[in-house]
């Protein structure tokens, strides 16, 4: 059971950090989830990811604080409607009840995003 929790761990670590780059992709909740894992199957994993210079603080300040930074919520908020109103506009473009799907994602995860505190 180690090994699964060690392998869950790694992809959920893996879309985390894609989460960084692609708008639709959560950040947050793959980091914790990874954090979570590793702290069940591997401490030295467990302490490596809290330890790791960009996701460490991150991680260890969300779960202390519950909170994110500013620049975390603009460039969050940014990326996503820069890559929402892409999509709405080109890609789903005609199809009515697909862009209406989109723009309440969006509206969705915003709302989320923006119920954490801001971390000074």
């Amino acid at each position: 059971m180690k090994y699964v929790l060690i392998f869950l761990g790694m992809c959920s670590l893996v879309l985390g950090i894609l989460g960084i780059f692609l708008p639709i992709l959560p950040t947050t909740p793959f980091l914790l989830l990874s954090a979570a894992l590793f702290a069940r199957s591997s401490r030295r994993l467990y302490d490596r990811l809290l330890g790791h210079k960009a996701l460490g603080g991150y991680i260890r300040g969300f779960m202390e604080e519950r909170a994110l930074p500013l620049r975390i919520k603009i460039v969050s908020l940014s990326m996503m409607w820069c890559a929402m109103l892409g999509c709405i506009f080109f890609v789903a473009e005609g199809v009515l009840w697909l862009q209406i799907v989109l723009a309440g994602v969006g509206v969705g995860v915003s709302v989320h995003i923006l119920s954490y505190k801001t971390k000074k």
